[in-house]
């Protein structure tokens, strides 16, 4: 099978297959909490010195029902959820309006780990949650986020915007912008993925029921 014809060697995207070295993950292996065994495989990811530790997918559909995904960046997570921030008129935004529902997804390869995570997407009420991320982008990236919208062509006016952003303000700290915030996905399922050799991996589900408890299941491979 061609899979490039245009190509004048064609490229099997197979010849680059990654063989899986995972040790397995048991049930017993797992916290019965979601959010405190996320903790566990974060801090090993980190201790692992993976890089960019907290970037993960994120999916969301707007009301035409089509999907948009792209990586962003975990802010914080808790028991009330997952949290990231974004510029609210950037696509992510406007899509979440029309649509709360949102999955996230990380992938460590060098520990063979996946983690899939789905649930409502609410926005952060709190100004100081807000604020606080915003004055953590910097002079420049703060500057950027005022002057620009994500998605949208850039233009000479919005370089210019951006150096009338550079003017006005200087080393001054930026005022929090109405269209910069966070929101919060609240989880409903969370799921496990351990890699191990031919392709037997180990997945496990978590499924919030009525009462907040959560149903572990195994899934196939």
């Amino acid at each position: 099978m061609r899979y490039f014809p245009h190509m004048e060697t064609p490229r099997d995207p197979n010849a680059s297959r990654y063989e899986h070295v995972g040790k397995g993950l048991r049930r017993s292996d797992l916290d019965r909490d979601p959010i405190k065994q996320f903790g566990n495989w974060f801090t090993a990811a980190i201790e692992a010195g993976i890089r960019d530790v907290n970037a993960m997918s994120l999916a969301t559909a707007g009301a035409n029902g089509r999907p948009s995904v792209r990586i962003v960046l975990l802010k914080g997570f808790d028991h009330d959820g997952f949290v990231f921030f974004t510029n609210y008129e950037s696509e992510k935004g406007k899509q979440l309006d029309a649509n709360p529902y949102a999955a996230l997804a990380f992938y460590w390869i060098e520990l063979d780990r996946q983690i899939r995570i789905s649930g409502r997407a609410e926005k952060l009420r709190g100004r100081i949650a807000n604020l606080f991320s915003f004055a953590s982008r910097g002079q420049s990236a703060g500057r950027l986020g005022i002057a620009s919208k994500p998605g949208g062509r850039w233009t000479a006016r919005a370089g210019c915007a951006h150096g009338e952003m550079t003017e006005r303000f200087g080393d001054k700290r930026i005022p929090l912008p109405p269209h910069w915030g966070g929101y919060r996905v609240k989880p409903d399922t969370i799921e496990f993925w351990q890699g191990r050799p031919n392709r037997l991996h180990d997945r496990f589900r978590y499924t919030r029921q009525a009462d907040n408890s959560w149903l572990i299941e195994r899934l196939a491979p």
